[in-house]
């Protein structure tokens, strides 16, 4: 069943009923600025940071789901209805919902009144404007009564959901011609406060919610509405609101237009007041002032269009799958901008609370968005490298705002620095960039104790090579990878953090992934010491991965596929020695990426087991057999019912890696095959059971033993979207990026017939075309450059500027 469709042309997902299975959400925002905002006009905003900075207040889990948001209320004689649906509930005669990039257009009409809400946040200003547009399509004047609303966030996102006993006295606002100020906390610590203006005038206005709502009553049948008039009400403590009045009168074929901001406004300490206990106003006016016509507006969403122009040109692809073009020209790019800019930190799943942005998933969403914005990559990495420890270890989350590790969950997850070494291997191939390694970079954010970059990475190889168990595996520490694995946790009471409690960190037990990441980034790092002349550093880096290759195939094969870890008491974990959990996923496909086993036919072995023992219809599950009991020497992971999350649900992050690694062997039509089961673009018939967005991939979906097999849960921020973009872009279709150049080495399902596409690499650009008309899976007959044969995949780098035609033939 479907809720909507997707227009390729305008690169819109068109949602057409509000009753969608959960809330269906887009991202607006640039570096700064952010809102969620959802097909029924939910969400929230915040400046940079959505704990500390936040400006709207939203109800996570509430019942019915989504009703916070930016609403507009429209009282037509005795019915009052918005556009979006909610929170009112009052049927619409037509609705839709357009999610594009970086704007969402939600429409809806009742009784003859058209009412058009386009939404979005400019490139440059830290702000969200919204263009309501109203048409009386009816054959009478229309008299309408409009009413705005937003809800004011106390700022810090944690207190103002928990602290009541100072919340409830702090809320202070001004208001000035049509313009509302939220000034909360500002003439104490704060030098910055939230502006909401329409450029209209107002009848009224309303910042107190009791005032807005009325006695027992809410957001759904506020009584300012339903009576057609504000109190003028000035919160003064309590919960500080937002609401404008405006009177309208259409007649029949008329059209207006209003237009309403909501921004963040600071000021320096000496400038905050323009008298005494009156907010400097001065840069709110600025940003009111540029954002008055319906011009401007244009003008605003037309750079915003030519800014994702610019960007989605860098990767083009033109196939006979209409669902592939899209989901890599538009939708798997576009949320690899998302995740990248949000980590894991704020969406309808993750409240923003407390995660920031994470180490690992920082270092991760780097690969799927370093060709977009290469310069942003680069002070990416510089930001994370900046949170690892001397020793080589790191923070497992920093937070945006002050760049600065979380202390509440520290440091132990020993995966983290091999993730360093992926991030910056991937720009370095990206944009040949190697000054980035001569970069000084502090250690725990102490200036004391910056030293360059590469020497971040130095420590990050040899981090593993220093924390070695028993088996010559690497030490697990509180998790890797998978976090909800604790091998060193043994926690009996509710309440206790999995990661944190108990020893955590040790002593002994070990992890076959976090082997397979050292094979194959510690290789990536021997390559980039050997590009940079260090052959020495290099040879000794190669001596140590291939010694914890061997390892694994002694002591990390059990038979049939690759074990998962050892346990504390170094019993095996995802062996078929186990009554549940006999194999995972993720060692299966991190170790054939990692080449290991390719000689002896293992990796074959290992990825045939998958299919055998972890496909299932919605994509591969994490284990089997799921666990049916709770193992405090597992953790977490044995804590949920079965079919959910990590106990044998299908985590979508890590179905690319099988994906990847059947390339390895030279699979493609297995390959592809493991892409479209997670691909949103190929669940959309599906929706009624998948029920998130059907243009985004979520982290992960119910498994086969779950009772709603098939459900997803966790969309946007996952790194499902960066290793989703990798498997297809660069293992699939073979768009690869080395430190020498572009190499094309595509591995197809036979069934494909070619595809060309259009990539720019370190400025030039170059229009690959692919001839499989041989239904190959693997292998290269022959490259032409602009006519000229060429005798290796490994295309020549080519000046900035310059355009190349190639053409590759397979066999």
């Amino acid at each position: 069943m479907r809720y909507g469709h997707f227009d390729d042309q305008r690169r819109e997902y068109v949602i057409t009923t509000p009753l969608t299975p959960l809330p269906w959400i887009n991202y607006l925002g640039n570096r700064d600025f952010f809102s969620l905002r959802s097909n029924t006009g939910g969400g929230y905003s915040f400046f940079r940071d959505a704990k500390l900075l936040r400006l709207t207040r939203y109800r996570y889990n509430n019942s019915p789901a989504d009703n916070n948001g930016h609403y507009f209320y429209i009282q037509d004689s005795n019915t009052v209805w918005n556009p979006g649906f909610m929170p009112t509930r009052t049927p619409l005669d037509r609705y839709s919902c357009r999610h594009g990039l970086g704007y969402t257009i939600v429409e809806g009409c009742r009784s003859g009144v058209n009412a058009k809400q386009e939404i979005f946040v400019p490139l440059e200003d830290s702000c969200e404007v919204t263009r309501l547009t109203l048409t009386n399509e009816s054959l009478v004047e229309k008299h309408l009564e409009l009413f705005s609303l937003v809800e004011f966030c106390l700022w810090n996102a944690l207190e103002d959901m928990s602290n009541f006993q100072r919340n409830f006295s702090t809320g202070e606002v001004e208001v000035e011609g049509s313009a509302i100020y939220h000034k909360t906390e500002y003439r104490e610590r704060r030098d910055h406060y939230a502006v909401f203006g329409v450029n209209a005038s107002i009848v009224g206005f309303d910042t107190d919610r009791d005032a807005f709502c009325g006695t027992c009553r809410g957001f759904s049948d506020p009584e300012t509405v339903y009576i057609g008039q504000s109190h003028n009400s000035i919160a003064h403590g309590w919960a500080p609101i937002g609401s404008h009045h405006i009177h309208i009168d259409l007649q029949p074929g008329e059209q207006r237009s209003l237009i309403f901001l909501l921004g963040y406004c600071e000021n320096s300490k000496g400038e905050k007041f323009s008298a005494p206990g009156v907010i400097n106003k001065t840069p709110a006016m600025r940003l009111l002032e540029k954002y008055r016509t319906d011009a401007q507006v244009d003008q605003a969403l037309k750079a915003l269009q030519d800014y994702w122009d610019k960007l989605l040109g860098h990767f083009i692809l033109s196939s006979n799958d209409k669902k592939l073009n899209r989901m890599v020209n538009i939708w798997n790019q576009y949320q690899c901008m998302i995740t990248f800019n949000m980590s894991r930190s704020a969406s309808y799943f993750e409240s923003g609370l407390g995660r920031g942005m994470g180490f690992r998933d920082s270092c991760q969403d780097l690969l799927g968005f370093v060709h977009l914005v290469p310069e942003r990559a680069r002070a990416r990495i510089l930001d994370i490298a900046a949170t690892q420890f001397l020793d080589g270890s790191t923070y497992h989350q920093y937070q945006p705002l002050t760049k600065r590790g979380n202390a509440d969950i520290g440091s132990g997850f020993n995966d983290d620095p091999l993730w360093l070494i992926s991030g910056v291997s991937a720009y370095l191939r990206e944009t040949g960039d190697f000054s980035i390694l001569a970069e000084s970079c502090a250690f725990d954010n102490d200036p004391a104790t910056a030293a360059p970059l590469l020497e971040h990475l130095r420590r990050s190889f040899q981090y593993t090579v220093e924390h070695i168990g028993p088996h010559g595996l690497p030490l697990i520490g509180r998790a890797d990878w998978n976090d909800c694995l604790n091998l060193n946790c043994f926690s009996h009471e509710p309440g206790e953090s999995f990661q944190t409690f108990g020893p955590s960190e040790g002593p002994v037990a070990e992890s076959v992934l976090i082997a397979g990441m050292f094979v194959r980034f510690g290789g990536e790092y021997a390559e980039i010491c050997r590009h940079l002349g260090l052959a020495d550093e290099a040879a000794r880096a190669e001596e140590e991965v291939l010694r914890m290759k061997n390892t694994v195939l002694s002591t990390g094969w059990d038979g049939n596929w690759f074990l998962r870890a050892y346990d504390a008491a170094s019993q095996p974990v995802g062996s078929c020695s186990c009554s549940e959990g006999q194999i995972y996923i993720e060692p299966q496909g991190m170790c054939v990426m990692a080449g290991i086993g390719l000689e002896d036919g293992r990796a074959h072995q290992a990825l045939e087991s998958v299919r055998e023992r972890l496909d299932s219809e919605y994509g591969i599950v994490l284990l089997q057999p799921a666990y049916t009991a709770y193992h405090p020497e597992l953790g977490e992971i044995s804590s949920y019912p079965p079919g959910y999350k990590e106990n044998a649900g299908i985590f979508c992050h890590v179905n690319p890696w099988i994906s990847c690694a059947e390339t390895i062997l030279s699979h493609g039509t297995r390959a592809f095959e493991v892409y479209r089961r997670t691909c949103p673009a190929w669940q959309e018939d599906h929706s009624e059971i998948r029920r998130t967005e059907p243009y985004v991939y979520c982290q992960m979906v119910a498994g086969k033993d779950a009772p709603t097999f098939g459900e997803g849960k966790n969309s946007w921020l996952t790194g499902t979207a960066a290793w989703s973009f990798v498997n297809i872009s660069q293992y699939i279709l073979g768009i690869q990026p080395t430190l020498d150049g572009l190499r094309v080495d595509p591995c197809l399902p036979a069934d494909m017939p070619g595809f060309t596409i259009t990539r720019i690499y370190r400025g030039a650009i170059y229009h690959i075309t692919v001839d499989n008309s041989a239904g190959a899976e693997r292998g290269v007959s022959s490259v032409t450059i602009n006519g000229k044969a060429q005798a290796d995949t490994l295309l020549p780098l080519l000046p900035p500027g310059s355009v190349a035609e190639i053409l590759v033939t397979m066999k």
